[in-house]
């Protein structure tokens, strides 16, 4: 990728964000009178909050695509840059801990991309990486999946194998689509004993426009 491709990503704009998970949205009708959103209100999430860069599409998912699909490795870094501008400047945590790979996809793709930006992460900040979550079965490409296929898909796939009793973990992430995948690692850390989890990543599905793309295929159609 050249230099200006790697300029291109903007960060995420919206007028109304959900105040944990920070979903943007079209209006503040989902939202209750603390700012959250439906799932957020349910506990559906797991995490106590998500910090994204920009919006999953464009310049920045091709990006994303050729580090993790590609086997890009150097994008590790510009995209770590991405996670970083995220980063709230206002929250302390312990430890990061990236979402794992099982094995066998990790041997297939020879890296765990969550793992090459959370070791950039931790150099910067001084946050020290902590390898604690275990996938402990693989799952099916979540890609293609519904809302609830995603959830059961991950549901218990990720064990907490280390000490975090009390502590506040970054979970690195690549791409936030449904937050089922970061939901499964909370819960495992929160049974570890983690006394708070936030997710870092580095995009995130944009439901506005698929609202918008099913608007603007209804005013075809009509």
């Amino acid at each position: 990728m050249c230099g200006h491709c790697l300029t291109q990503p903007a960060p995420l704009e919206a007028e109304f964000f959900c105040s944990s998970c920070r979903a943007p949205f079209l209006n503040r009708f989902p939202l209750d009178f603390e700012g959250r959103c439906a799932l957020c209100r349910s506990g559906l999430r797991g995490f106590d909050a998500a910090y994204c860069y920009g919006s999953y599409e464009g310049v920045l998912r091709e990006l994303i695509h050729q580090y993790k699909f590609r086997r890009v490795k150097t994008l590790a870094r510009p995209l770590a840059d991405l996670l970083i501008a995220a980063l709230p400047r206002d929250e302390r945590f312990d430890a990061i801990a990236p979402v794992p790979l099982h094995w066998r996809r990790q041997w297939q793709r020879g890296f765990n991309q969550s793992g090459l930006m959370a070791a950039i992460i931790s150099r910067r900040t001084g946050i020290p990486v902590v390898r604690v979550l275990r996938r402990a079965r693989a799952t099916a490409a979540q890609a293609g999946l519904s809302n609830t296929e995603r959830r059961e898909n991950v549901g218990r796939a990720f064990r907490c194998r280390g000490r975090v009793t009390g502590k506040r973990i970054l979970l690195i992430d690549d791409v936030l689509t449904t937050g089922s995948t970061a939901a499964a690692c909370a819960l495992a850390l929160k049974q570890g004993g983690a006394a708070r989890v936030a997710l870092l990543a580095v995009a995130r599905a944009d439901r506005r426009l698929d609202a918008a793309r099913i608007h603007s295929n209804l005013g075809v159609l009509s």
